[in-house]
């Protein structure tokens, strides 16, 4: 492998700094597109999309590789798994945004790098350092803390990691380039959001050219909105190295918390405050324990593989 060039570092940091900050800044975006609901709001950000990818795919000349990658049958099937998983996150976290739900929200993306650990333990053999088994043990501890402050479980939080480290485990294993991934999955989608946006137009309840010049404008910038970071991320896996990647993308629930604290004014109990500080001191106990073996050949991202289990890359996703 090349050696990495100190212009490719910064490159690579800006690139993904900037996918972290438009993911955490989200919060601000999604209330532009009231009064559209989260489902109208969900059906364009996927026909955007595609439309948007289709340009893409033309101007960077990748059909042969779309190509490719269809006639992997086992690919296209995990692919699918992948669109369930990745809609059902959007669609949550635009309602839960829209609903007023945005701290817990963020929770969500604090712990969801704790649920991807998990489920490489369990579905691809890998093992946790004892660090990384307590930054676990106290995500689930800040998990009861906040079902404890909420009275009831953080459902929210809880559905957007599952869905979100569902997503990255899917494509780790799929090996699809991001662009031809993405692409194939808003397919898969498609039909759906026409579907859904025909309905609106027939009922007379679709926002998209009757509520405002501003809304309509800004409903059709959510395919650019979503895919410019999806972009930005993937130009910088090559440039940076995983761990500090990884350090990184905590700047989107942190900035996800500050909207929702600092700007929407949602209400902080006591007992919220532990839960997050908690889940806090494990991102913290999982960063260092991913920084001091991120040298260690023997060790991925802190994760250490069975002999037996194979390597499928990186389990961000994209």
């Amino acid at each position: 492998m090349a050696r990495r060039t100190r212009s490719d570092y910064a490159t690579g940091l800006l690139l993904a700094t900037f996918a972290y900050a438009t993911w955490g800044l989200f919060p601000l975006f999604f209330p532009l597109l009231k009064p559209a609901s989260a489902l109208e709001i969900l059906a364009h950000r996927i026909f955007w999309t595609l439309l948007f990818l289709l340009l893409l795919l033309s101007v960077r000349h990748l059909w042969g590789s779309v190509r490719q990658q269809l006639a992997r049958r086992q690919a296209m099937g995990l692919l699918a798994i992948a669109a369930v998983a990745v809609s059902s996150n959007w669609a949550l976290y635009i309602w839960a945004v829209n609903s007023g739900h945005v701290v817990e929200g963020s929770f969500g993306y604090f712990i969801n790098p704790l649920v991807a650990v998990l489920f490489g333990v369990s579905l691809l053999g890998e093992r946790l350092r004892r660090l990384q088994w307590a930054s676990v043990a106290l995500g689930a501890l800040a998990v009861l803390e906040l079902t404890y402050a909420y009275g009831r479980p953080p459902w929210i939080a809880l559905g957007l990691a599952l869905t979100f480290a569902l997503y990255g485990l899917v494509k780790k294993v799929a090996k699809v380039p991001a662009i031809e991934a993405l692409a194939i999955e808003t397919t898969y989608l498609i039909p759906f959001s026409l579907a859904y946006l025909l309905y609106l137009s027939v009922s007379g309840q679709s926002t998209f050219g009757h509520s405002s010049v501003g809304n309509t404008a800004l409903l059709a910038l959510t395919g650019v909105v979503t895919a410019l970071p999806l972009l930005a991320f993937g130009g910088s896996v090559n440039r940076i190295p995983l761990s500090t990647v990884g350090l990184l993308q905590y700047i989107t629930p942190v900035l996800q918390f500050l909207c929702g604290v600092l700007i929407y004014r949602e209400v902080m109990t006591g007992a919220g405050w532990v839960g997050f500080v908690i889940v806090w001191v494990a991102v913290m106990v999982m960063s260092f324990d991913a920084i001091r073996t991120a040298r260690d050949p023997e060790w991925v991202g802190g994760l250490q593989r069975v002999p037996a289990a194979s390597s499928h890359g990186s389990n961000l996703p994209d």
